[in-house]
C-alpha cells in the first residue's frame, strides 16, 4: 500500500476562470514533493474535528507554510506586523497533537516549523527585522531570500542536508525558544533554521521552503521514516 501523507492546507480567497470565492488550497510544490518521495498526498482543510481519527488514517504529516501563528498560543501580545489565521491554528494544533501522540512522522515547513515549536512549549520572535535590522529572510513580497545554513553534527538535519546548505527563505518570524525540540540548524545570522524532536521517530522542522526549491530530500526522509 502506498503511504498516505497529509498536507495541511489554507482556506483563502481565490480566483480562477470565472470564479472568485474562498477555496481550500496549498502550493503545488508540496504535492509534487510528496509524490516524488513515493507517497500519496492528501490535502487537509483546517479543522479540529476528529483529529485523532484523521491521524489514524494517515502515515505521515506535512505542516505547510503560511500565515503567522496567533501569539496567544505562546503567551505573547500580537506585534503590529503579525497576521494570523485562527482556523488554521486550531485545526493544525489539534492534528499535530494527535500526530505526536501517535508518533506519526511529521515534517514542518516554515510556519509548520514554528507551529511545531509552539506546540512543544516554545516561543517565536514575531518580527525579525526588529532583531536583525534587515529584511533578508523576506526581502520583498513574493521574493525569496537566499542564505547559507549550517547543521549540527550527528543531527537528522545534517544527515539529510549535509553540514551546510544554501537555503531559500520567506518569513518575518522565527523560533526564539524551541521548547522540547532540539535546535539543529542555524542561518549565518544565527536565526534558527531546523528543529527536531529527540523522543519521536521523525519530527523535523525547517524554516525555509524546500518544496519551492524542488528539494525532495526532507520529504523522502519523512516517507522513509514511515514503518513498513
Amino acid at each position: 500500500m502506498t503511504a498516505l501523507v497529509g498536507i495541511t492546507a489554507y482556506v483563502e480567497p481565490a480566483r480562477w476562470g470565472v470564479w472568485d470565492t474562498r477555496a481550500v488550497l496549498v502550493p503545488e510544490g508540496y504535492v509534487r514533493m510528496v509524490r516524488a518521495a513515493g507517497a500519496r498526498p492528501v490535502i487537509l482543510p483546517p479543522s479540529a474535528d476528529d483529529a485523532a481519527d484523521l491521524v489514524r488514517r494517515l502515515d505521515g504529516l506535512v505542516l505547510a507554510g503560511g500565515a503567522d501563528i496567533e501569539p496567544a498560543h505562546y503567551g505573547a501580545p500580537a506585534h503590529p506586523s503579525t497576521k494570523t489565521r485562527p482556523d488554521r491554528d486550531s485545526g493544525e494544533l489539534a492534528v499535530l497533537a494527535a500526530a505526536l501522540d501517535a508518533d506519526l512522522p511529521v515534517l514542518g515547513v516554515c510556519r509548520g516549523m514554528e507551529l511545531l515549536a509552539v506546540a512543544c512549549g516554545g516561543t517565536l520572535t514575531q518580527h525579525l527585522p526588529d532583531v536583525l535590522g534587515n529584511e533578508r529572510h523576506q526581502p520583498s513580497p513574493g521574493v525569496y531570500g537566499a542564505h547559507p545554513a549550517r547543521f549540527a553534527p550527528g543531527s537528522r538535519a545534517e544527515a539529510i542536508f549535509g553540514g551546510t546548505a544554501e537555503v531559500n527563505s520567506y518569513h518575518h518570524q522565527a523560533v526564539d525558544d524551541a521548547g522540547a525540540l532540539t535546535v539543529t540548524g542555524w542561518a549565518d545570522d544565527d536565526v534558527i533554521e531546523a528543529v527536531e524532536h529527540p523522543e519521536r521517530r521523525f519530527v523535523l522542522g525547517v524554516q525555509w521552503h524546500p518544496e519551492e526549491a524542488l528539494d525532495v530530500r526532507p520529504f523522502a526522509a519523512l516517507v522513509r521514516a514511515i514503518p513498513g
